[in-house]
């Protein structure tokens, strides 16, 4: 289909979301990554991971209130439709893609190291890569069951502050045209 081929119910088709449906999307994925080599790599290296992850939550927060931007307005104005977009989709993402999943891969791993160390007699790099391994295999497992506390946490507090008028940027809606939810799972 072309740019402006509309589907079977006479809509145009949804926008991909670079931040949200491309490879993009796995940037928001450093620090849980950093966090699992925690035990191999030095700690700047962990710490650098989490400067690209807050990079990729910026520039998605960013992207947000830039379509939020140039979005029809409804009754409330432009500017508070782009400060409501930016926000959200800051405070979800730094939630649900930085704070909470990095600081969850951490105590894994470091309860792995721990386990491993009382329970096993294998030497320290067999238990650190052991320790990798588990921290990198349990990414898949966190996102979904964090993504929707998330989602419950912010509906339940912030997102009440917002006026029922005001598009959010987060798993409710993004843009005009854009199906896209703020979750780095699909």
């Amino acid at each position: 289909m072309g740019p402006h081929a509309q589907d079977s119910h006479g809509s145009p088709p949804a926008q991909k979301d670079l931040y949200r449906d491309t490879w993009v999307r796995y940037l928001g994925y450093a620090n849980e990554v950093g966090e699992a080599f925690r035990a191999l790599i030095p700690v700047k290296l962990v710490w650098a991971s989490y400067g690209v992850a807050t990079a990729y939550v910026t520039a998605d927060a960013i992207d947000k209130g830039r379509k939020a931007a140039v979005s029809p307005t409804k009754d409330t104005g432009r500017s508070v439709q782009v400060a409501v977009a930016v926000v959200d989709t800051f405070v979800w993402q730094a939630l649900a893609s930085v704070a909470i999943p990095g600081f969850t891969i951490n105590r894994i791993c470091a309860a792995s190291l721990y386990l491993l160390a009382k329970s096993t007699r294998w030497p320290l790099p067999v238990r650190r890569w052991t320790t990798t391994a588990v921290g990198l295999s349990a990414i898949p497992f966190i996102i979904t069951p964090i993504d929707r506390s998330v989602d419950f946490l912010l509906d339940s507090s912030l997102r009440k502050l917002y006026s029922e008028d005001v598009p959010k940027s987060g798993k409710h809606t993004v843009a005009p045209a854009s199906d896209s939810t703020a979750t780095k799972s699909t």
